[in-house]
């Protein structure tokens, strides 16, 4: 289904059960309902933009549901997001993504973790210090200081 058939269907059927059936949609796709969708059945605007959203983004991709879901865990990995990552483990699984393949993709996420941490942390404690490694090391033009950075 098209984006604008979805906007007709919505049209067509209203709101109210428009929202009814993409909550039954996800349901069939995920084999299970993600809790932000329950919260927002209350609020079907919410729930029918997320989906729609959510829809565009997927068609628009030229990615494969496999590599979706594996990217969908790592993030949710990343993110340490213990619901997201039930979820996208599970649907990863029926789609048949091995065990390994899932955990390389979780490993490969506590990695980028790993160095976005010390990457954050380690440029604050140089700008507090007022230290530019890349003047010290002096081997390329630094965006800082503009100039490409001496030797000593």
């Amino acid at each position: 289904m098209s984006f604008v058939d979805d906007l007709e269907r919505i049209i067509e059927r209203g709101v109210d059960d428009s929202a009814e059936d993409m909550i039954k949609a996800v349901d069939t796709a995920y084999g299970e309902i993600p809790y932000v969708f329950h919260f927002m059945k209350d609020h079907p605007e919410l729930l029918i933009t997320k989906i729609l959203h959510n829809n565009a983004i997927l068609r628009s991709s030229n990615l494969d549901a496999k590599t979706i879901e594996l990217i969908s865990v790592a993030v949710s990995a990343a993110m340490r997001c213990s619901h997201c990552l039930k979820l996208h483990i599970h649907v990863a699984s029926n789609l048949g993504v091995t065990d390994e393949q899932i955990a390389a993709a979780i490993f490969l996420a506590g990695n980028l973790v790993n160095a976005s941490v010390l990457a954050t942390a380690t440029r604050h404690l140089d700008e507090e210090r007022e230290i530019c490694r890349v003047c010290e090391m002096g081997n390329r033009e630094c965006e800082i200081h503009g100039a490409k950075a001496k030797k000593d």
